[in-house]
């Protein structure tokens, strides 16, 4: 015996709600053929200045306009309910906005009273949102002023003067304030310090390096906490004024610091958070001592060094690093000189299990934001300030995860994770979560 349907009318609802998207769906689809085979027909472009689509969003923004009117006046048009209330139309005004199709002319209702203020079209603006978010797009690309108008001009067939484009990216610098001064979490399992280098105009133009920290937080997300732009020759001074930051912000403590052994780095992390623990990244350690070997043996010494930093305990890298230096001290001295004088914070991640392992390796776990930040920076070839940099390599972040602006992804496995970082921590982890 069947069981019967209790619900008949709303399923017999959602069969209709279904039949009726389908059939919107291919009314928009015919709307779309016809479109493009009446371009085809007439000769017309789709896009720019009397194309097909300017017409269309020519009679979708005048009819929101429209609605807004009516709902400001509170009567429909030609109602005669209107008469005396007080206020009514007064004809309309010409303006001509910019938008993702092209410029688009519009007649814009007035009021009587003057008070009516629309939304969609604001009053002064030339250009609706979306065209202000592609400019954006084409900024975070590391497209300059200039290749951003000529683009314009191409594809939209509209002159858009560069002030125009100016002030459109000018209004990221108040959000990439808000940004950089936004509250942090109170803990993160582990942060990492890394840098990118770019050029900036500073009366000549220059290398000049970008740091990034990146934090991984309980739930395992990564985001990041902060950027500044530095001159390459950072000390401790400067280091504890970036971390300090930090700490206002929020950071009170920090299980894990992962970076790569920059002058008065390690001591900083020390003093703005007493109880981290800091690891270098062992493959920046590899890439600096290498610089102190001849190219013919660099596969050798990566392999032997491989043999070191994969050892499952501190005890056996010593061992293992002390017949490294047998073979290759007398010859490469300032190689072996790099490992000894980080012995102390390289051999912190030997402690852990593979799982915490794998997470501070490596600060190369932010390199796929750094090879974003390269795409953006090799096309815009320098920039004039500081702030123009810091302007691109927000919208990267931003445009990655739009609505979590900082937020650069999900570490893998972080169950795992956690559960031996809480073991290992105790009550710094355990009391947050």
């Amino acid at each position: 015996m069947g069981i019967k349907d209790e619900h008949p009318r709303k399923n017999a609802n959602i069969v209709r709600t279904g039949a009726e998207l389908a059939r919107a769906a291919q009314l928009d689809r015919d709307l779309a053929e016809q479109l493009i085979e009446r371009a085809r027909r007439e000769g017309v472009n789709l896009v720019g200045e009397g194309g097909l689509l300017s017409g269309l969003v020519k009679l979708v923004l005048e009819g929101a306009l429209e609605a807004e009117m009516t709902e400001h006046l509170g009567y429909e048009k030609g109602d005669a309910a209107g008469a005396g209330s007080g206020n009514s139309r007064n004809g309309t005004s010409r303006k001509t906005v910019l938008t993702d199709v092209g410029p688009v002319e519009l007649d814009i209702p007035r009021d009587r009273a003057g008070s009516f203020t629309p939304a969609v079209v604001p009053k002064h603006s030339r250009r609706v949102q979306g065209f202000d978010a592609a400019i954006l797009s084409l900024y975070a690309k590391g497209l300059t002023t200039g290749e951003i108008q000529a683009h314009l001009a191409e594809i939209y067939d509209v002159d858009v003067s560069r002030d125009l484009i100016s002030r459109a990216t000018d209004k990221v610098s108040e959000e990439l304030d808000a940004w950089r001064n936004r509250p942090l979490d109170s803990l993160y399992a582990v942060v990492m310090i890394d840098a990118i280098v770019v050029k900036i105009r500073d009366g000549a133009v220059a290398n000049r390096p970008v740091y990034v920290a990146v934090g991984i937080n309980l739930d395992g997300e990564r985001d990041v906490l902060g950027m500044w732009v530095g001159t390459g020759g950072e000390g401790a001074k400067t280091w504890m004024t970036w971390l300090a930051e930090l700490k206002n912000r929020g950071v009170q403590d920090v299980l894990i610091a992962c970076c790569d052994g920059l002058k008065g780095l390690p001591e900083s992390i020390g003093n703005i958070w007493p109880m981290a623990d800091i690891q270098l990244c062992v493959v920046h350690m590899v890439r600096a001592s290498l610089k102190y070997a001849s190219t013919k043996h660099w596969a050798q010494i990566a392999k032997e060094l491989r043999t070191v930093y994969t050892a499952p305990t501190a005890d056996a890298a010593e061992a293992r690093f002390a017949e490294f230096e047998d073979v290759w001290g007398a010859k490469y001295p300032a190689l072996v000189a790099v490992w000894r004088r980080s012995w102390e914070h390289f051999v912190m991640f030997l402690r852990f299990p593979p799982e915490i392992r794998k997470i501070v390796y490596t600060t190369n776990m932010i390199e796929s934001l750094n090879s974003r930040f390269r795409q953006a920076t090799r096309r815009r070839g320098h920039f004039p300030d500081e702030n123009s940099a810091l302007k691109v390599l927000y919208l990267v972040i931003r445009d990655r995860q739009p609505n979590r602006p900082n937020a650069t992804g999900r570490t893998r496995n972080w169950k795992q994770a956690i559960n031996t970082l809480a073991g290992y921590y105790g009550d710094r982890v355990t009391d947050h979560q």
